[in-house]
């Protein structure tokens, strides 16, 4: 991953686990987000759904990265990767250690590797934003965007405190309205062609 770079980050549980199986899993896992991925890269949209999980960030800036305690001694591209990884790693692997604590479980819970797709265009920034909301009512959790309430999509559209980069998405679509009737007339889109071929 590089600096200044937006990516769509995505990880799966292991067959036949899940992630979460309560509010209070959904919340911890925002904690440890906000901790091990906060210093290195900002974010931009998420959603977390029982199995799986989708992410939109934009990576920090090399400098300050390469001053986080404990990585100093790393030089070069290799510190930089390094770095990243570490912090990814960790938020994985401290998850999954109090999840097994928690159902008296053993081993990973995560497949082996995240995905991280880099976000080349302004169309594709704004598509991904509704894939990464739109996934709940894909997978058949809830009706309509608005009804989960494990993803970024309510803190974009409102004007509650937020760690979420807000501001800078809603200039993306121009306004906040903007920004929910981008989703509105998407979701309608696909409805529409779904009628067409059933």
């Amino acid at each position: 991953m590089e600096p200044f770079t937006f990516y769509h980050i995505y990880h799966h549980a292991n067959d036949p686990e899940n992630l979460f199986r309560s509010d209070e899993n959904y919340r911890f896992f925002l904690e440890k987000w906000a901790k091990y991925i906060e210093p290195v890269a900002d974010t931009y949209a998420y959603c977390l759904m029982p199995n799986h999980l989708h992410a939109l960030i934009k990576v920090k800036d090399e400098k300050d990265i390469l001053n986080l305690r404990g990585f100093q001694n790393l030089e070069g591209f290799y510190r930089y990767e390094k770095i990243l990884s570490k912090h990814f790693s960790n938020l994985f692997n401290s998850y999954t250690k109090a999840y097994n604590k928690m159902f008296h479980r053993k081993g990973s819970l995560f497949t082996p590797n995240f995905k991280a797709k880099e976000i080349t265009s302004d169309a594709y920034f704004t598509n991904i934003i509704f894939y990464i909301h739109h996934n709940p009512l894909h997978h058949g959790l809830c009706s309509h965007i608005a009804d989960w309430p494990h993803s970024s999509y309510h803190a974009l559209i409102s004007d509650k405190l937020t760690r979420i980069k807000r501001q800078e998405v809603q200039g993306w679509f121009g306004t906040k309205e903007a920004l929910r009737k981008f989703h509105d007339q998407a979701i309608k889109g696909l409805e529409q062609l779904e009628n067409k071929f059933t």
